[in-house]
This record gives C-alpha cells, structure tokens and sequence, in this order.
C-alpha cells in the first residue's frame, strides 16, 4: 500500500520509493543522534544517581542512532519487492548486531556499577563480566549468521557440535581460567589489592586486575606481570592479607654471637645489671630463684665455683633484656607472638633470633622499626660483655699479623714528619 501512495505522488519512478525510504532512514540517523540523545544526556545529568551516568559513558544511547534508520529500512523494505530476500536479512543481521554491541556495553556498564560497592574489592566480578560478554557476542554471531544464510540458528548449533574438539582446543585456556576464577572468588583467596608472591614467575606486588584470563600484578619494583589465571590455582602462591587484616607484621631477625664472648656473671657485672632499669624486676625474681636453688651447697671454695652451682649468664640476663626491650616498646604487639630464643649454634656464631610483630604494617615504618631495634641491640651488647660473630676482613689480618711489606725506620719517619 505504501508504494502505490509513492506512485500516486511521484509516478511510477522506479528511484522514489528507495530514495525517500533512504531520506527517511537519514532523517531518523540524525533526530535520534543530534536531538534525542543530547536530550537524554541532559536529563541523565540532572538526575544524583550515579547508575545513569555509567550506563551514558558507555555510549550505548548512541548506539540507538543505528538502529532508528535500521528499523525503518527493514520495515520500509517489506514494501518494495526487491528487497524482501536478501536486502531485509542483511538490514535485520545489522539490527541484532547493534543489538548484540548494545547488550555487551550494558553488561560493561553493570560492572562500572558494581565497582561503586565496596564488596567490588572483596568479590571482582570482571572475569564473569567478560564471560558474559562472550557468550552475547557468540549468540550474536550464530544469530547474524543464521539471518545472513537463512537458516534455523539450531541448525547452525547443531553443526557447532560436530566441531566441538576443535572448540574445546581453541576456548581450553578460556574453560580453564573460567574454573579458576569461580573458584578464586568464591574461596576469597585472592582480591584486588592484595600483596601476592609467586615466585616461580617473578611475581611480588599487589594485584591491580583480576580479569576472566589473567590476574594483572604490579610488582614493588613498578613492573608488571600477567599470570594466567587458571595458573594461580595450578601452583602455590603467598597471600599477605592476612598480615594486613591483622594490623601485626613479623619481625624475624637473629643477632650472631660470638660463642667464646658467653660466660658466667662475677660480681662486678651483676652490680653493673642492677643499674639497668629493665632487668630490675628480672634480677629479683631471678637472685630469688637462684638462692633457693643454691640454698643447701656447702660454702666451702669448690662449692662457690658457678659450674657447682646454679648461677646467670650474661647471654641469658642479655636474653631477658631483649624480651623486656619488646613488651615495653609501644611499637610491638604483645598480643602477638614476642619472645627472643637461641638457635641451634653453627660455624657462624650463636643465633639469638628476635621473633615479634610490629603495629605497624606500612612497609616503610616496619624497616624503620626494625632497624631501630636491630640497631639498639647491637649497641647494649658490650654492656653484657658479649661480642657479635663477623668474618674477619682485611683490616683485621692488617692489624694482627702487621703491614703486608714492612717500612723501615727512616722512611716511617720521613713518612710521619
């Protein structure tokens, strides 16, 4: 009916009825893209929620500018015989296709949206995003084909499972991340943000993406590494977030002593502990515990010997400075594990090993605080007559066996003057 109105108006010029279907398309092209979408976007503006402004930025209004005209060519076509086989199908394959693209940006958009949570940080949702995606863009695809071809999509399906080895070679890393990633969110191992470590594959830094193939990690020293995602199930990794959660960081550190430094306390050094502050009450309990021990030994001269009798060392009093050191800090958590214990001795010295956790998890203050206690240490040492094990270098053998090509007298004075 529409074309004989187009004859009466125009005669039977064969270009009218495709000329004024084009200049209608055209003009639909240009009302939606110049006049209703700037409107939408202007109100979308007015409006506090955030949810609209995503969906905008995505463009998928814009996309609504193909697919007025393409409407009106498909239901313009219906009345002009030549185009009803293959001209319709092409312009209703292009419908779909806009419609596909429309759908895989809603769903980009739904994930803009879900990153506004706070959860977004605890359960990504990327990976399933971008699995959603390719399936639209697959149903699409059959869809745009089977219009294309006309035939059945079911038909097509039907014939993608003839194929299906060749499809489970080409989506095997897909198939695989896919597992992973179900399994990574909901086992909460790993999150955006995190501190992981795999050493296998120089990973040491925080997780900055967590997608559907790859999990994208930024390592301390600003270089970036892509592991596979299904690869992070497959091998063992380190998650720090447990140290962060818990607001403690662990300090494992060990003092090497000089084993021939360790003896019994005399008198004099006792006298000199007795001024330090922190081993008052350690002293007390101990000048106690050792009296009572000690309290049925004759007092005759074998008796008073220490290797006779019970008696303190100075690494052991030095231990018990270290441990009174840590709960007095305000730097260290006492609800945590804090002691200071010997380690098997070795060629290199008698390990004094330092175990505590700082309140502080900052990379930075954590160095500084551990350094300041590693420093302090080694600093009180000679107080306790005890010495630190060191290989000696080549000041020492200059100092003991002499200079290596001896000067005589008259030059050393020559040299001195």
């Amino acid at each position: 009916m529409l074309n004989q109105r187009v004859d009466e108006i125009f005669g039977d010029a064969v270009w009218s009825y495709p000329v004024l279907l084009v200049g209608a398309a055209l003009l639909a092209y240009f009302l939606v893209r110049f006049a209703a979408v700037p409107l939408v976007y202007r109100a979308i503006a007015r409006t506090p929620s955030q949810w609209d402004d995503l969906i905008a930025q995505r463009g998928i209004f814009k996309l609504t500018a193909y697919l007025a005209p393409a409407i009106i060519l498909y239901v313009g076509a219906a009345h002009y015989p030549e185009m009803i086989g293959l001209g319709r199908r092409v312009i209703l394959a292009f419908i779909f296709l806009i419609i596909t693209l429309m759908l895989a940006r809603l769903l980009t958009a739904a994930m803009d949206i879900y990153q506004l949570y706070p959860v977004s940080a605890e359960r990504p949702i990327k990976g399933y995003i971008q699995l959603g995606k390719l399936l639209v863009y697959l149903l699409g695809a059959i869809i745009v084909i089977s219009i294309l071809v006309d035939r059945s999509p079911w038909g097509i399906l039907g014939g993608l499972g003839a194929i299906t080895a060749v499809l489970l070679l080409v989506f095997r890393d897909t198939i695989l991340s896919l597992i992973a990633s179900i399994q990574l969110v909901s086992n909460d191992l790993v999150r955006k943000s995190d501190w992981i470590e795999m050493p296998q594959f120089g990973v040491d830094g925080e997780v900055v993406d967590m997608a559907l193939h790859s999990v994208k990690v930024r390592n301390w020293d600003n270089t970036y590494v892509s592991i596979p995602t299904y690869k992070i199930m497959e091998n063992s990794f380190k998650n720090w977030r447990g140290m962060s959660d818990s607001g403690g960081r662990r300090i494992k550190r060990s003092l090497l002593i000089d084993q021939a430094s360790v003896k019994f306390c005399d008198d004099e050094m006792m006298s000199r502990f007795k001024t330090f502050k922190r081993l008052e009450s350690y002293l007390k309990t101990k000048q106690a515990e050792l009296a009572s021990a000690n309290a049925g030994l004759d007092e005759d001269e074998i008796a008073a010997l220490p290797i006779n009798r019970r008696a303190l060392t100075n690494l052991g009093t030095f231990r018990a400075y270290c441990q009174a050191y840590l709960e007095e800090s305000s730097r260290f958590r006492n609800d945590m594990t804090l002691m200071v214990r010997q380690l098997a001795p070795s060629a290199q010295g008698l390990p004094l090993e330092i175990y505590a956790f700082t309140n502080d998890t900052n990379w930075v203050r954590y160095e500084g605080i551990q350094s300041d206690l590693i420093d302090h240490l080694l600093s009180v040492l000679p107080f306790f007559e005890l010495k630190v094990f060191q290989n000696p270098t080549g000041a020492d053998f200059s100092k003991n066996l002499g200079p290596r090509y001896p000067i005589s007298e008259d030059k050393r004075t020559k040299i001195d003057s």
